[in-house]
This record gives C-alpha cells, structure tokens and sequence, in this order.
C-alpha cells in the first residue's frame, strides 16, 4: 500500500479522539461490572443439601449474555488501542473519507468477535449450572477445575501459536497495510481479523475467569494487567513465557497441595 506524500492529516486530534472512545467503552464496562457486584445476587443457585439446581430463564441467561461481553470488552478493548489508533492514522493518510465513522466499524468488528466468545462461555455457564458445579457466585465449585486451568493457560503460553497471536498484537502495522479493506464492510471485516488474532493471544486467560467466577473482579483486573504487559511492555515474548510458567506453578500447587 502506497502512503502519499504530502497528505494534510490531525493525527493529533484522530488519536485524541479514538483514545476517548475506546476509554469510554471501557469505562462504561467497568462501571457496569461494578454495579453488578454491589447489587449481585444469586442466580437460581443449587442447594447443598440436594444439589438441585433451579433452571434459568431466558432473563438469567440475557443477564449472563451481557456480563460476559463486558467482562471480555473490559479485558480486550484496553489492549485493542494500538490497533485502531492504527488503524484511524492509516485511513486519514490514505485520504479516506469518514475516518471516525470507519473506525467506530472497526471497533464493533472486534466486539462482534468478542460477543461470540461471551456467547460461548454463556452457554457453557448454562451447562455447568444444570450440571450443579456452579456455586451462588457463578464460579465453578471443584477447586481442581481452576487449577486445571491455570495449567493449560500457562501451557499455552509457550505454543507457537501464542506468539504468533502475539507478535500481531505487538506489531499491528503488517496486519493493516497486508490486510487493507476499503468501505464500511472493509473496516468491520478488518476490525473482525485483528479481534480474532487479540482473541488467539489469550483465549485461555479468558477462560480463567469461568472458574474464578464472572464477576471476580480482582481476577479480572489481574487478567488485564497480564494482558497489557505482554503486548505493550519490552521483552512481551519472554514475560509471556515467564508468567507461563507462574500459571503452570500456581495451578501445580493447587492440585497437589
């Protein structure tokens, strides 16, 4: 893709001004989650005595929809902010026309990824739930279930595929000049292909909040701070690794205490 020179750009104003957006989609997640806790309530929990489980609703299973896609927004779109600070910047020195409305579509192009992540862990709550291995505060209630995961996050870790994911989210620019889409479908598309790369980088840390509870907010945070340190700090391949094996030894100890 050929940049022209020359070209008038506010790459001042566009950054200002997607960095608003962004911060204030995560802001709206954290707050939801946040008023969540303070009013949280069980939901159709079983009973010990008999291990029975009240079905959920359409409404519960609507309520579990929505935490997670705030939970995975508040976890991904922090990290997403290279990406379509990018994106904007090459889309206003390519002289396209309406930079903001298109990258408002690159953004829901990720979340549109990350709403199917947040329907898949939805569905398998709702199964763990009938099964009764869910406690009143969503999370999953055999010990060994985190601890397992823990394990096969800190695996994950070291895979290829893991820093291949990574090496994307460290270095955006090849995506988005190889992966150029012009039109309102291009951005959505194109936002969809780097969610899927961000969603591969760290699919399994996503998965340790499931049996940590889905309004674990210490877990969460934590999460995220993981997250941001791999693709923003130096030397993000060899702290993914380290904490790799941090995971592996947390969980180790857990299931042989």
């Amino acid at each position: 893709m050929r940049i022209p020179s020359g070209v008038p750009y506010r790459p001042g104003a566009d950054r200002t001004i997607v960095l608003a957006l962004l911060a204030l989609l995560a802001a709206l997640c954290w707050a939801f989650l946040l008023l969540r806790v303070g009013r949280m309530a069980p939901m159709a929990p079983a009973t010990d005595a008999t291990m029975h489980v009240a079905p959920w609703h359409a409404a519960d299973l609507a309520l579990l929809f929505a935490l997670w896609c705030v939970v995975i927004g508040a976890m991904m779109l922090p990290a997403a902010a290279p990406s379509v600070l990018l994106y904007a910047r090459v889309r206003r020195l390519r002289r396209e026309r309406r930079v903001h409305p298109a990258t408002g579509l690159f953004i829901l192009g990720c979340l549109s990824i990350w709403c199917c992540c947040a329907l898949a862990a939805t569905l398998a709550a709702w199964l763990l739930h009938d099964a009764g291995a869910l406690d009143e505060s969503m999370a999953i209630r055999h010990p060994a279930a985190g601890a397992l995961a823990l394990v096969a996050a800190g695996v994950y870790q070291w895979t290829p595929a893991k820093h291949a994911c990574l090496e994307h989210c460290r270095a955006p620019l090849a995506f988005v000049l190889t992966h150029w889409r012009h039109g309102a479908d291009g951005a959505f598309r194109m936002g969809a292909a780097d969610a899927r790369y961000r969603t591969g980088c760290c699919w399994l840390m996503l998965v340790l909040v499931l049996p940590a509870g889905v309004l674990n907010l210490p877990v969460i945070a934590g999460l995220v701070a993981l997250i941001l340190a791999e693709k923003m700090l130096p030397g993000g391949h060899l702290l993914a690794c380290a904490s790799g094996l941090g995971l592996v030894a947390w969980g180790t100890a857990l299931l042989f205490p």
